[in-house]
């Protein structure tokens, strides 16, 4: 039984190429899928740390909102409310949210 199992295998030098083929393809589709976007995803965060500015409405990592009253080169001291003011890590910050729009609601 196991001579009809090599009888029905291919030449060696015929799966060379093949063998390899996989592996790169798999390789490449990780790279492409997960590392890359991943990549990007983190150099828009950076920029956004970096042009982060006085008066902006942030969100950081832990959900926390409030305006930016201070900025240092590796802090920022955020307002979230009337006399409360907290220092975070400039890394500690997720998001900018536009400001709020203060138009009464229609009524019908």
């Amino acid at each position: 039984m196991f001579l009809t199992f090599l009888l029905q295998a291919a030449p060696a030098g015929a799966e060379g190429y093949s063998q390899l083929l996989f592996p790169v393809a798999i390789g490449l589709v990780v790279y492409f899928f997960m590392i890359r976007p991943q990549q990007r995803k983190s150099a828009e965060a950076k920029k956004f740390r970096e042009t982060l500015a006085k008066g902006a409405n942030v969100v950081t990592i832990g959900g926390l909102h409030g305006k930016v009253v201070e900025i240092n080169e590796e802090s920022v001291t955020i307002e979230v409310d009337r006399g409360t003011r907290l220092r975070f890590d400039r890394s500690a910050i997720a998001r900018e949210v536009p400001a709020k729009t203060t138009a009464p609601a229609a009524t019908a």
